[in-house]
């Protein structure tokens, strides 16, 4: 397929107004929603907001190349946006980005739309090409170039000859959607090599699958491998080998340094389950904060439906699943049967489990399991499970290096009877005879604390629950006030929880509201998200708030932390508490003391938020 087939006149505009990544991702999407390419606009835009958290699609060389695969896309395309003075998109190399491809692609895009995008990637490494869509005067102009440099790439790739294999690198490229970094940085690497007069092969695991994959005799044969990668990759096939792990942005940035340190083995020897050395830069992957984040949004699916259904059940009466009670209900006791004997049942198992799979790889996920439901028998609740989760991946890493003299012949027994067996007994020992009892006793004492706090200090806890879901809105903090509330509804207090989605919801509720009561301080862009916001903030989606924060966040911020505190506090002020850990304005008829305060206390924060930001911010001129 030619990439023309993708970009036509109609996604092409030659003259962005946009400075800002916050404005000019929302005007390309407006350019593909208006040649009738998506389902859904707004959807689409979050996907493509969803992707820039990653990591930025601004690689350098005043190019971005926003990108989404999702089903809000109805026809697979191209969107090309080119910008006079340049826009501020925090682009790899630091410099405004002047061009622009925005791409789409269906959720089951085929592999000839799939391989059109990646023969995009690699155009846009060539500098002339960049010149020269630089320079083009008219759309016909830009189709002209792209379809000229596209029947080039198809000649040189049935050029393309095979390296020899013996002391060749090799390579593999991935990033999370797979459509633009994968194959720019395997271009940059095959360019770089070529210069250099290395022998290079590279896996490319995109969207359409591995291509171009590595074989077991060119692995043996290979100096060192270079892993540039944003998710998960096949590892296990390079034990023994020198790896070289890094983001995929150095793929693209950075190929000769890894070529070179790749020539010269510069790299730790891969030893297989995960336990290869990353580059230091990329500590903040693998650190505390990335194994309880692995562990949290895995037990997230059972806490969110489990707790939902024990408090649908309470809509029968508070006993009624109880047999022995006056209002007991058969459907009222299968509703809390399968949401707290089962869904919550396993919440603080999975918990441990994958956070001990984070850190240690598959043989992790047993033992942890088994110290998770050990915790949670043992009322060591969900601070046991974060201990068993961090104990069970790290006895198994211990295991690892202590079991890596053994024979090899002994190899295949390792993770079917060593590591099990021994990893199990020793955690279980630990949680039975060192953690649950004193954790708890701890689970007690701040249950007890919490309960006997006076109104003035319950005040004090929902205004910073509140302003803490506020501050980064979906990153550590607002995960840990978040994790905080599910912990103490685990334990029985369920008053916290209801600060924390209090406060949640406030930022993209309030902004809605600004944007509706003080339309001369947004644009008509920022209005219409505005709308999106209502929905966002009703359904606990703080981070339908991220985009207006990063487009003016000395006024943004400010706004919304003071709102989601206030309601934060008023939430607790009022006495209510909150059974369902998510489901924003739907699980607000359940909350626990009065309803109607609760949804009083969201609104003032909203409201609060709404003033202020039509205090701070300035009027916009459009013109």
């Amino acid at each position: 397929m030619r990439i023309t087939e993708l970009l036509t006149k109609d996604t092409i505009t030659l003259d962005l107004k946009s400075t800002s990544k916050a404005d000019v991702i929302p005007e390309l999407v407006d350019v593909l929603d208006k040649a009738g390419k998506l389902i859904d606009k707004e959807e689409y835009k979050r996907a493509i907001f969803a992707r820039e958290q990653q990591s930025t699609t601004g690689i350098g060389d005043g190019i971005a190349i926003p990108h989404a695969k999702t089903n809000a896309v109805k026809y697979p395309a191209i969107v090309f946006g080119r910008s006079k003075s340049g826009v501020e998109y925090e682009a790899l190399d630091g410099q405004p980005s002047f061009l622009f491809f925005m791409i789409a692609a269906t959720e089951g895009a085929n592999n000839t739309h799939l391989e059109a995008l990646s023969k995009l990637s690699t155009i846009l490494m060539k500098q002339e090409a960049r010149e020269q869509l630089v320079s083009a005067v008219t759309a016909d102009e830009i189709l002209a170039i792209i379809d000229q440099y596209d029947e080039q790439e198809e000649e040189e790739e049935e050029e393309e000859v095979t390296t020899p294999s013996s002391g060749k690198i090799l390579a593999v490229t991935a990033c999370p959607t797979g459509i633009a970094h994968t194959y720019m940085a395997a271009d940059a690497l095959k360019e770089k090599a070529k210069e250099m007069n290395v022998p290079i092969k590279v896996e490319t695991n995109g969207s359409g699958g591995a291509k171009n994959v590595l074989t077991p005799a060119e692995i043996e044969e290979a100096t060192a491998i270079i892993v540039a990668a944003d998710k998960q990759v096949d590892m296990e096939r390079f034990k023994g080998k020198h790896v070289i792990i890094v983001p995929v942005a150095d793929g693209l940035r950075k190929p000769k340094e890894l070529i070179e340190r790749a020539m010269n083995q510069e790299a730790s020897i891969y030893q297989g389950s995960g336990e290869a050395k990353k580059d230091n830069h990329r500590s903040e992957r693998n650190g505390f904060y990335k194994h309880l984040m692995n562990g949290v949004s895995n037990m997230l699916p059972f806490v969110v439906g489990g707790g939902i259904l024990i408090a649908l059940s309470f809509m029968f009466g508070i006993q009624s699943a109880n047999p022995d009670h006056e209002s007991y209900n058969v459907f009222a006791e299968a509703l809390s049967t399968i949401g707290g004997g089962n869904a919550f049942g396993l919440m603080i198992p999975v918990l441990a489990g994958f956070i001990a799979m984070s850190i240690a790889d598959r043989p992790g996920l047993a033992p942890g399991m088994v110290g998770g439901f050990m915790a949670a028998q043992g009322g060591a609740g969900f601070l046991g499970g974060l201990i068993a989760g961090f104990l069970a991946g790290y006895i198994v890493v211990l295991l690892k290096k202590l079991l890596s003299t053994l024979p090899a012949s002994l190899e295949g027994i390792k993770p079917v009877l060593l590591y099990p067996v021994l990893s199990i007994f020793s955690v279980g020992m630990i949680m039975f005879f060192v953690v649950n009892k004193p954790v708890s006793a701890l689970n007690v004492l701040i249950s007890d604390f919490l309960g006997g706090l006076g109104t003035g200090n319950l005040i004090l806890l929902g205004l910073l629950l509140g302003g803490m879901m506020a501050i980064d809105m979906g990153g550590p903090i607002n995960k840990a006030a978040f994790t905080f509330g599910i912990a103490m509804i685990d334990a029985g207090n369920f008053a916290p929880h209801a600060a924390v989605m209090a406060g949640g919801m406030v930022p993209p509720l309030g902004i809605a509201l600004a944007t509706t009561c003080f339309r001369s301080k947004f644009t008509k862009r920022e209005r219409e998200a505005g709308i999106t916001c209502y929905i966002m903030g009703a359904s606990f989606i703080t981070e339908g708030a991220i985009p207006f924060a990063a487009s003016d966040p000395a006024r943004v911020i400010p706004s919304v932390v003071t709102g989601s505190a206030v309601a934060g506090a008023l939430a607790m002020f009022f006495g209510n508490g909150l059974r369902a850990p998510h489901g924003g304005a739907f699980v607000i008829p359940l909350v626990e003391g009065n309803p109607f305060l609760y949804l009083l206390a969201i609104l003032i924060g909203a409201v609060i938020t709404a003033i202020m930001l039509g205090i701070l911010k300035k009027p916009v001129n459009e013109k």
